[in-house]
């Protein structure tokens, strides 16, 4: 492997936890956003959330998996595309749907849905597309990873904040109603901090690839995006649905993403940078397309 594949980034054991306690924090706001009628109002018209679930779950991971075979770049920002593409759809994809008044009851259960099935997922795609790739097979080979461990992470993260922001809403609606709104904005930000973090203690080995990098995210996040429109539209799903739909598809967890790294990667090099450039750029993406959305009509 190239000095790219095995290089460790600087992230110490507090930086871990903080990316945890913030994780678990941004899935206990989105459960405090969440009840059942949202559910019943998408279950009634159910296309939407199949068409997005195989959008996100299914075809994103094997588009990625092509656009790493057409790009070929090195395999630790490889892996790293397929982790971003294997991780389920992040907490600002509600916000950025709001201003772009799309779906939103759509987005919040299918970032709900996501985060849930990411347990069998996240595990399963990156797995199975990873070691499709054949100049990876020699890093995956040099971690073992035990993908039950992986899993478990994941279900603390997600499942037990869900639990725990439900029974809130459900215990005390008016408390969970005025920490809605707030949390939105606490969860956007301690994602931003989280991103810069890992960008400035490995600023070095970022500056050293920039240019790279911003062009497979750049690629990528466009296929995301594009993914999540396209099946709408071929599915016949209405604008507010299709507007969910490259939202979620597009913005990826990529907090989940590097904490798996950094947890079960021993911070690989290539893995994190993309990770966290991705958190950088589907913010940015996020904000230019939420602000064209909202300017196409619903009707």
């Amino acid at each position: 492997m190239d000095s790219i594949d095995q290089t460790i980034l600087n992230f110490n054991d507090s930086s871990l936890l903080i990316i945890n306690v913030t994780l678990a924090f941004i899935m206990f706001g989105i459960a405090l956003d969440l009840n059942l009628e949202s559910f019943r109002k998408v279950l009634k018209h159910p296309k939407g959330l199949i068409v997005g679930l195989l959008s996100q779950l299914v075809v994103l991971p094997f588009l990625t998996y092509i656009l790493v075979l057409i790009m070929k770049p090195e395999p630790s920002f490889a892996l790293g595309m397929i982790l971003i593409a294997a991780c389920p759809g992040g907490n600002i994809s509600n916000f950025f749907t709001y201003i772009s008044k799309g779906h939103i009851e759509l987005s919040i259960v299918m970032t709900c849905v996501t985060s849930i099935a990411a347990i069998f997922f996240t595990p399963f795609n990156f797995g199975f597309y990873g070691s499709m790739y054949a100049p990876a097979q020699e890093i995956l080979q040099t971690l073992h990873l035990n993908w039950i461990d992986v899993a478990q992470t994941i279900a603390l993260i997600i499942i037990i904040p869900i639990i725990l922001g439900t029974l809130t809403k459900r215990r005390f609606p008016k408390l969970a109603e005025k920490l809605i709104k707030p949390l939105k904005y606490i969860s956007m930000l301690l994602f931003i901090l989280i991103v810069i973090g890992a960008l400035f203690n490995n600023m070095e080995f970022f500056f050293k690839f920039i240019g790279l990098i911003f062009l497979l995210v750049l690629f990528h996040n466009a296929v995301a995006l594009s993914t999540g429109y396209l099946l709408g539209t071929l599915a016949g799903c209405s604008i507010k649905e299709r507007k969910a739909l490259t939202i979620e598809t597009g913005i990826q967890n990529s907090g989940l993403g590097l904490l798996l790294i950094f947890g079960f990667f021993s911070g690989l090099g290539g893995m994190a940078i993309i990770a966290a450039w991705w958190g950088i750029w589907h913010i940015v993406m996020g904000f230019l397309i939420a602000g064209v959305f909202s300017r196409i009509n619903n009707a």
